[in-house]
Protein backbone atom coordinates (compact mmCIF):
# COMPACT_ATOMS: atom_id res chain seq x y z
CA UNK A 1 0.00 0.00 0.00
CA UNK A 2 1.27 3.48 -0.83
CA UNK A 3 2.44 5.23 2.37
CA UNK A 4 0.38 8.35 1.62
CA UNK A 5 -2.72 6.21 1.20
CA UNK A 6 -1.95 4.43 4.46
CA UNK A 7 -1.75 7.78 6.24
CA UNK A 8 -5.04 8.89 4.68
CA UNK A 9 -6.71 5.69 5.89
CA UNK A 10 -5.43 6.35 9.40
CA UNK A 11 -6.89 9.87 9.24
CA UNK A 12 -10.24 8.63 7.89
CA UNK A 13 -10.56 6.05 10.65
CA UNK A 14 -9.75 8.69 13.27
CA UNK A 15 -12.53 10.89 11.87
CA UNK A 16 -14.85 7.89 11.74
CA UNK A 17 -14.28 7.21 15.44
CA UNK A 18 -15.28 10.81 16.24
CA UNK A 19 -18.42 10.45 14.13
CA UNK A 20 -19.38 7.10 15.66
CA UNK A 21 -19.04 8.44 19.22
CA UNK A 22 -21.22 11.43 18.38
CA UNK A 23 -23.84 9.22 16.72
CA UNK A 24 -24.57 7.63 20.11
CA UNK A 25 -25.89 10.91 21.55
CA UNK A 26 -27.40 12.94 18.71
CA UNK A 27 -29.69 14.88 21.06
CA UNK A 28 -26.68 16.78 22.41
CA UNK A 29 -25.44 17.66 18.94
CA UNK A 30 -25.03 21.35 18.14
CA UNK A 31 -26.26 22.03 14.61
CA UNK A 32 -25.74 25.23 12.63
CA UNK A 33 -27.08 26.19 9.21
CA UNK A 34 -24.60 27.15 6.47
CA UNK A 35 -27.35 27.82 3.95
CA UNK A 36 -30.73 26.49 2.77
CA UNK A 37 -30.85 22.76 3.57
CA UNK A 38 -27.11 22.87 4.34
CA UNK A 39 -26.09 21.98 7.88
CA UNK A 40 -22.86 21.72 9.82
CA UNK A 41 -22.18 20.29 13.28
CA UNK A 42 -19.27 20.38 15.69
CA UNK A 43 -18.66 16.80 14.58
CA UNK A 44 -17.91 17.96 11.02
CA UNK A 45 -15.39 20.44 12.38
CA UNK A 46 -13.80 18.04 14.87
CA UNK A 47 -13.46 15.33 12.22
CA UNK A 48 -11.82 17.73 9.77
CA UNK A 49 -9.41 19.00 12.41
CA UNK A 50 -8.42 15.42 13.27
CA UNK A 51 -7.82 14.56 9.62
CA UNK A 52 -5.70 17.64 8.97
CA UNK A 53 -3.73 17.10 12.18
CA UNK A 54 -2.71 13.57 11.14
CA UNK A 55 -1.91 14.53 7.55
CA UNK A 56 -0.06 17.71 8.45
CA UNK A 57 2.06 15.86 11.02
CA UNK A 58 3.08 13.37 8.35
CA UNK A 59 3.37 15.87 5.50
CA UNK A 60 3.99 19.39 6.82
CA UNK A 61 4.74 20.78 3.35
CA UNK A 62 1.38 19.74 1.85
CA UNK A 63 -1.63 22.00 1.29
CA UNK A 64 -5.24 21.30 2.24
CA UNK A 65 -8.72 22.04 0.95
CA UNK A 66 -11.38 21.19 3.53
CA UNK A 67 -15.12 21.64 3.29
CA UNK A 68 -15.30 23.30 6.71
CA UNK A 69 -12.02 25.22 6.95
CA UNK A 70 -11.27 26.01 3.31
CA UNK A 71 -7.76 26.31 1.89
CA UNK A 72 -4.64 25.79 4.00
CA UNK A 73 -1.54 26.87 2.09
CA UNK A 74 1.51 24.64 1.94
CA UNK A 75 4.79 25.93 3.34
CA UNK A 76 6.15 28.57 0.97
CA UNK A 77 3.05 28.53 -1.22
CA UNK A 78 1.72 31.85 -2.46
CA UNK A 79 -2.00 32.60 -2.32
CA UNK A 80 -2.23 32.47 -6.13
CA UNK A 81 -0.11 29.31 -6.49
CA UNK A 82 -1.23 25.70 -6.62
CA UNK A 83 0.37 23.40 -4.06
CA UNK A 84 2.33 20.48 -5.49
CA UNK A 85 0.45 18.24 -3.07
CA UNK A 86 -3.02 19.13 -1.83
CA UNK A 87 -5.32 17.02 0.34
CA UNK A 88 -9.04 17.45 -0.46
CA UNK A 89 -11.25 16.61 2.51
CA UNK A 90 -14.92 16.14 3.25
CA UNK A 91 -15.01 15.15 6.93
CA UNK A 92 -18.69 14.15 6.96
CA UNK A 93 -20.58 13.93 3.69
CA UNK A 94 -24.22 13.36 4.50
CA UNK A 95 -24.56 15.64 7.52
CA UNK A 96 -28.34 15.90 7.14
CA UNK A 97 -28.59 12.10 7.28
CA UNK A 98 -26.26 12.04 10.27
CA UNK A 99 -28.22 14.52 12.38
CA UNK A 100 -31.41 12.52 11.73
CA UNK A 101 -29.80 9.25 12.76
CA UNK A 102 -29.90 7.88 9.20
CA UNK A 103 -26.63 5.92 8.82
CA UNK A 104 -25.77 6.98 5.27
CA UNK A 105 -22.73 9.24 5.49
CA UNK A 106 -18.98 8.98 5.01
CA UNK A 107 -15.55 10.56 5.30
CA UNK A 108 -13.74 11.43 2.06
CA UNK A 109 -10.03 12.16 1.63
CA UNK A 110 -8.18 12.58 -1.66
CA UNK A 111 -4.66 13.66 -2.54
CA UNK A 112 -3.96 15.75 -5.63
CA UNK A 113 -0.39 15.83 -6.99
CA UNK A 114 0.06 18.77 -9.36
CA UNK A 115 -3.70 18.82 -9.88
CA UNK A 116 -4.15 15.09 -10.55
CA UNK A 117 -5.85 12.90 -7.95
CA UNK A 118 -3.47 10.10 -6.99
CA UNK A 119 -4.85 8.71 -3.69
CA UNK A 120 -8.43 8.27 -2.50
CA UNK A 121 -10.18 7.07 0.64
CA UNK A 122 -13.90 6.97 1.41
CA UNK A 123 -14.79 5.57 4.82
CA UNK A 124 -18.31 4.66 5.96
CA UNK A 125 -18.00 4.49 9.76
CA UNK A 126 -21.54 3.17 10.30
CA UNK A 127 -20.79 0.02 8.25
CA UNK A 128 -17.02 0.00 8.74
CA UNK A 129 -16.58 -0.09 4.96
CA UNK A 130 -13.41 1.50 3.66
CA UNK A 131 -13.02 2.21 -0.06
CA UNK A 132 -9.55 3.11 -1.31
CA UNK A 133 -7.58 3.61 -4.50
CA UNK A 134 -4.13 4.59 -5.71
CA UNK A 135 -3.86 5.80 -9.31
CA UNK A 136 -2.89 2.84 -11.44
CA UNK A 137 -3.39 0.37 -8.59
CA UNK A 138 -7.08 -0.52 -8.71
CA UNK A 139 -9.97 0.14 -6.33
CA UNK A 140 -10.64 -1.73 -3.10
CA UNK A 141 -13.22 -2.12 -0.35
CA UNK A 142 -11.80 -3.44 2.93
CA UNK A 143 -8.79 -4.90 1.06
CA UNK A 144 -10.99 -6.68 -1.50
CA UNK A 145 -10.69 -5.46 -5.08
CA UNK A 146 -13.91 -4.03 -6.49
CA UNK A 147 -15.14 -3.46 -10.03
CA UNK A 148 -18.02 -1.60 -11.59
CA UNK A 149 -21.16 -3.57 -12.36
CA UNK A 150 -21.59 -5.58 -15.54
CA UNK A 151 -24.88 -3.86 -16.35
CA UNK A 152 -25.33 -2.96 -20.02
CA UNK A 153 -29.12 -2.45 -20.32
CA UNK A 154 -30.14 1.09 -19.42
CA UNK A 155 -33.70 0.06 -18.58
CA UNK A 156 -32.27 -2.23 -15.88
CA UNK A 157 -29.79 0.30 -14.47
CA UNK A 158 -29.99 1.63 -10.91
CA UNK A 159 -28.71 5.21 -10.72
CA UNK A 160 -27.71 7.48 -7.87
CA UNK A 161 -28.60 11.15 -8.25
CA UNK A 162 -28.03 14.61 -6.87
CA UNK A 163 -30.16 16.77 -9.15
CA UNK A 164 -32.98 19.21 -8.45
CA UNK A 165 -36.15 17.35 -7.59
CA UNK A 166 -34.58 13.90 -7.71
CA UNK A 167 -35.75 13.13 -4.19
CA UNK A 168 -39.38 13.32 -5.22
CA UNK A 169 -39.42 13.04 -8.99
CA UNK A 170 -37.87 15.32 -11.60
CA UNK A 171 -40.07 17.92 -13.27
CA UNK A 172 -40.83 16.88 -16.87
CA UNK A 173 -39.26 20.00 -18.38
CA UNK A 174 -35.77 19.41 -16.94
CA UNK A 175 -32.95 17.96 -19.01
CA UNK A 176 -32.68 15.04 -16.57
CA UNK A 177 -36.30 13.86 -16.89
CA UNK A 178 -35.86 11.25 -19.62
CA UNK A 179 -32.52 10.06 -18.26
CA UNK A 180 -34.03 9.24 -14.86
CA UNK A 181 -37.39 8.06 -16.21
CA UNK A 182 -35.86 5.49 -18.56
CA UNK A 183 -33.60 3.71 -16.06
CA UNK A 184 -34.87 1.00 -13.72
CA UNK A 185 -34.89 3.37 -10.75
CA UNK A 186 -33.04 6.31 -9.23
CA UNK A 187 -31.88 6.81 -5.65
CA UNK A 188 -30.86 9.94 -3.78
CA UNK A 189 -28.86 8.68 -0.82
CA UNK A 190 -27.87 12.09 0.50
CA UNK A 191 -24.15 11.35 0.37
CA UNK A 192 -22.42 11.90 -2.96
CA UNK A 193 -19.17 10.31 -1.81
CA UNK A 194 -21.02 7.07 -1.01
CA UNK A 195 -22.91 7.26 -4.32
CA UNK A 196 -19.59 7.35 -6.15
CA UNK A 197 -18.07 4.60 -3.99
CA UNK A 198 -21.12 2.45 -4.71
CA UNK A 199 -20.71 2.94 -8.47
CA UNK A 200 -17.10 1.80 -8.11
CA UNK A 201 -18.21 -1.25 -6.10
CA UNK A 202 -20.99 -2.20 -8.53
CA UNK A 203 -23.86 -1.41 -6.17
CA UNK A 204 -25.04 1.41 -8.42
CA UNK A 205 -24.72 1.33 -12.20
CA UNK A 206 -24.34 5.09 -12.59
CA UNK A 207 -24.55 8.50 -10.96
CA UNK A 208 -25.56 12.01 -11.99
CA UNK A 209 -24.84 15.08 -9.86
CA UNK A 210 -25.20 18.83 -10.30
CA UNK A 211 -23.24 21.73 -8.77
CA UNK A 212 -21.10 19.58 -6.52
CA UNK A 213 -17.85 20.62 -4.84
CA UNK A 214 -14.32 19.24 -5.28
CA UNK A 215 -14.47 17.51 -1.89
CA UNK A 216 -17.63 15.70 -3.03
CA UNK A 217 -15.95 14.34 -6.15
CA UNK A 218 -12.19 13.98 -5.78
CA UNK A 219 -11.91 10.63 -4.00
CA UNK A 220 -14.94 9.02 -5.62
CA UNK A 221 -13.81 10.00 -9.10
CA UNK A 222 -10.52 8.14 -8.73
CA UNK A 223 -12.30 5.11 -7.25
CA UNK A 224 -14.58 4.90 -10.29
CA UNK A 225 -11.74 5.19 -12.79
CA UNK A 226 -9.70 2.55 -10.97
CA UNK A 227 -12.75 0.25 -10.85
CA UNK A 228 -13.14 0.44 -14.64
CA UNK A 229 -15.83 3.11 -14.89
CA UNK A 230 -16.08 6.44 -16.69
CA UNK A 231 -16.58 9.91 -15.25
CA UNK A 232 -17.07 13.21 -17.09
CA UNK A 233 -19.09 16.40 -17.19
CA UNK A 234 -22.36 16.77 -19.08
CA UNK A 235 -20.46 17.40 -22.33
CA UNK A 236 -18.45 14.22 -21.93
CA UNK A 237 -15.33 16.23 -21.10
CA UNK A 238 -13.02 16.29 -18.09
CA UNK A 239 -14.21 19.56 -16.54
CA UNK A 240 -16.29 17.89 -13.85
CA UNK A 241 -14.08 18.84 -10.90
CA UNK A 242 -14.42 22.53 -11.80
CA UNK A 243 -18.05 22.61 -12.92
CA UNK A 244 -19.39 20.24 -10.28
CA UNK A 245 -21.62 18.66 -12.94
CA UNK A 246 -20.83 14.98 -13.24
CA UNK A 247 -21.86 11.72 -14.84
CA UNK A 248 -20.23 8.49 -13.67
CA UNK A 249 -21.12 4.95 -14.69
CA UNK A 250 -20.14 1.72 -16.36
CA UNK A 251 -18.96 2.48 -19.91
CA UNK A 252 -22.16 1.36 -21.64
CA UNK A 253 -24.50 2.98 -19.11
CA UNK A 254 -22.39 6.15 -19.22
CA UNK A 255 -22.82 6.42 -22.99
CA UNK A 256 -26.59 6.11 -22.65
CA UNK A 257 -26.78 8.63 -19.80
CA UNK A 258 -24.78 11.14 -21.84
CA UNK A 259 -27.01 10.49 -24.84
CA UNK A 260 -30.11 11.35 -22.79
CA UNK A 261 -28.59 14.65 -21.67
CA UNK A 262 -27.42 15.64 -25.13
CA UNK A 263 -30.55 14.63 -27.03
Amino acid sequence: MHPMLNTAIKAARRAGAIINRASLDLERLQVARKGPKDYVTEVDRAAEEAIIDILRTAYPDHGFLGEETGIHLAAGQGADEQAEYQWIIDPLDGTTNFIHGLPIYAVSIALAHRGQITQAVIYDPARNELFSATRGGGAFMNDRRVRISGQTRYHDALLGTHVAGSAGGVAPHTRFASMLADCASARRLGSTVLDLAYVAAGRLDGYCGVKLKPWDLAAGGLLILEAGGLIADFEGEQGWMKSGDVLAATPKIFTQMLGHLQS
